[in-house]
């Protein structure tokens, strides 16, 4: 059984950063897509961000410029840097593992078979 477990969330004002950690367990964390989606208050979840097993990045297109993603395989972990945070940031952020090894794109939430159970992020004006 997979599991994931986040861990960085916080309040922070508004130009600020955090940085996420997500670290995995139950299987070959290499191969492996690993994905971030967030879900704001009365609001649906949405991509933020993906790393590929061979570490290619994709990035909603809000977050371009702002978020990087990186996993350290070591580790098991995946983590997403947040510079320049807005209040529109606001939301209860997910880790995903994807259902397929070795995929190049895995961006929309289907792709993914596990998820953590959320790190609530607060960015205050």
């Amino acid at each position: 059984q997979v599991q994931l477990v986040e861990s960085g969330g916080g309040l922070v004002q508004a130009g600020g950063s955090l940085r996420l950690s997500c670290t995995a367990s139950g299987r070959t964390f290499i191969s492996y897509a690993m994905g971030w989606f967030r879900q704001a208050p009365g609001k649906e979840r949405e991509f933020v961000a993906a790393i590929s097993w061979s570490e290619s990045t994709y990035f909603a297109d809000s977050m371009k410029g702002r978020f990087t993603i990186s996993r350290d395989n070591r580790k098991n972990t995946v983590y997403l840097q947040m510079n320049s945070l807005k209040p529109e940031d606001t939301a209860v952020y997910y880790c995903a593992a994807d259902r397929r090894a070795l995929r190049l794109w895995a961006l929309i939430q289907n792709d993914y078979e596990y998820w953590g159970q959320g790190t609530q992020v607060t960015v205050s004006s």
